[in-house]
C-alpha cells in the first residue's frame, strides 16, 4: 500500500516570534521544516505533499521538482490547506495519508510507523497524550474553577487516515474544524487513539525552540571507525609521521610519503563513513599518487565526512615503534593534523608506544599505527 505524508507548512506562526514563519526559522543548524521532512523520509513514506503559502516564493523555488515531493498551495485556513494537499494526491495511487504540522520537527520514526500500522485495523488513527495535570478555568488572572480531566487527551500529529475516506470527509465538511480528526469524526469515521510522545512538541512560543533543540540533540548519528597501517624502514635520513618530518637514520617506504600515522587516521575516517579505505580512493596502481603527500588523503577523508553531513568529533592515533621518539614532536603533530582535519588540537590525540622489542616493530623493521575517529551527525 502507498503511504503519503501531507506536511502543512503554509501558516505564518506569529506567536513563535522571530519575524519569520516558524517553519522557516533555524533550529539546531537546520530549519524547522528540514527536520520535519527528514523525519518522514527516514520513516520511508512513499510520497510527500508539502503545502506552502503562495507568499513563500523562495520555498516554491527550492522544493519544486524534488523527487518524491509534491507542492500544493495553502488556503485561507488550515482545513483549506489540507484539502488542497489531499487533492494534489488524487490519481497517485495513495492508500494512506499522514497529515502533519510542519511545526512538529521532533516526531520520531517509531511514532510515524505506529500511526501507519494502526491504519491496517481502521480508517483513522492519531497520537495523543492523556491529560495528567489538573485543569482550571480562569478569568482576570484568577482561578475560577476546575475541570474534570477524565477522558481528556492532548492531540498530536501525524494524524493518519485512509486516503479516500479523509478526502471525502474534507470535501463534505463545512469548515472551522480544530483538526483533521474532527473532520473525520464529522464524517462518521472511527478514530483510534495511539500513544503519543512527550517529545513530539509543536513549536508555538519562542521558548519552544530551546526545548526542541534539546530534544533533537539527543537524536544523533554517532559513527566510530578504526584504521591500521604499517610501513617498513628503508635507507634514508628522516621519517614523516603525522605530517611532521623527524630526523632518523632510516626512512619509511611506501607508494606515497609513507606517513603511517596519517594513513591510519585517514582509514579510520573512511571506516566510520563506510567508504572503504585509502586504496579505493587513491589506488597505488595510479602513478599520480607516487610520492604524494599524505595530507591529500587526509583532507579528502575530512571533506567527505563534511559532505555526508558529519562533524569530526575527535581522532586518536597510536604510533607503535622503538624509534624515533615521538614524544618531543607530539604537540606539533597534533597541530598539523588539527589544521588538516579542520578541528581544534584538543580533539587530536597523538601518542606512541613500543612493542617491548617484540615483532617487526620491536626489531626496528618498521612502524605501525592504530587510529580511531569519531563522527557525529545531528
Amino acid at each position: 500500500m502507498t503511504t503519503a505524508a501531507l506536511i502543512v507548512a503554509a501558516g505564518r506562526g506569529t506567536r513563535a516570534g522571530g519575524g519569520t514563519p516558524k517553519q522557516w526559522r533555524p533550529l539546531k543548524g537546520r530549519r524547522v521544516i528540514d527536520w520535519t521532512l527528514d523525519a518522514f523520509a527516514k520513516a520511508g513514506v512513499d510520497l510527500t505533499v508539502l503545502v506552502l503559502s503562495a507568499d513563500d516564493h523562495q520555498a516554491w523555488e527550492e522544493f519544486s521538482g524534488k523527487p518524491g515531493l509534491i507542492l500544493a498551495k495553502g488556503g485561507a485556513e488550515r482545513a483549506a490547506s489540507v484539502l488542497n494537499g489531499l487533492k494534489a494526491l488524487e490519481n497517485r495511487g495513495t492508500d494512506k495519508v499522514l497529515i502533519h504540522d510542519a511545526a512538529r520537527p521532533c516526531v520520531s520514526t517509531a511514532l510515524i510507523n505506529n500511526v501507519i500500522s494502526a491504519l491496517v485495523e481502521g480508517p483513522a488513527a492519531a497520537p495523543a497524550l492523556a491529560v495528567t495535570d489538573a485543569l482550571w478555568t480562569g478569568a482576570g488572572g484568577s482561578v475560577t474553577g476546575t475541570q474534570d480531566r477524565s477522558g481528556l487527551f492532548a492531540a498530536q500529529t501525524p494524524q493518519g487516515f485512509r486516503y479516500q475516506d479523509i478526502l471525502t470527509a474534507h470535501l463534505n465538511h463545512p469548515g472551522g474544524a480544530a483538526d483533521d480528526v474532527e473532520v473525520a469524526r464529522a464524517a462518521g469515521l472511527d478514530v483510534r487513539i495511539i500513544p503519543g510522545e512527550p517529545d513530539n512538541i509543536k513549536i508555538t512560543r519562542p521558548e519552544d525552540f530551546a526545548r526542541a533543540e534539546r530534544i533533537l540533540g539527543a537524536d544523533m548519528d554517532i559513527r566510530l571507525g578504526n584504521g591500521y597501517d604499517v610501513h617498513r624502514f628503508g635507507p634514508g635520513d628522516s621519517v614523516i609521521l603525522c605530517g611532521v618530518e623527524i630526523p632518523h637514520e632510516k626512512t619509511l617506504q611506501g607508494h606515497s610519503d609513507a606517513d603511517v600515522g596519517m594513513h591510519a587516521v585517514t582509514d579510520a575516517i573512511y571506516g566510520a563513513l563506510a567508504q572503504g579505505d585509502i586504496g579505493q580512493h587513491f589506488p597505488p596502481s595510479d602513478p599520480q599518487w607516487k610520492g604524494a603527500a599524505s595530507e591529500i588523503f587526509l583532507r579528502h577523508a575530512a571533506s567527505l565526512a563534511r559532505e555526508m553531513g558529519f562533524t569530526l568529533s575527535n581522532v586518536d592515533c597510536t604510533l607503535v615503534c622503538e624509534y624515533p621518539k615521538v614524544g618531543p614532536h607530539a604537540a606539533k603533530m597534533r597541530a598539523v593534523m588539527a589544521e588538516i582535519l579542520g578541528i581544534s588540537a584538543d580533539r587530536v590525540s597523538i601518542k606512541a608506544t613500543t612493542s617491548e622489542r617484540l615483532g617487526f616493530t620491536g626489531r626496528g623493521e618498521g612502524i605501525a599505527a592504530i587510529a580511531t575517529a569519531a563522527l557525529v551527525k545531528t
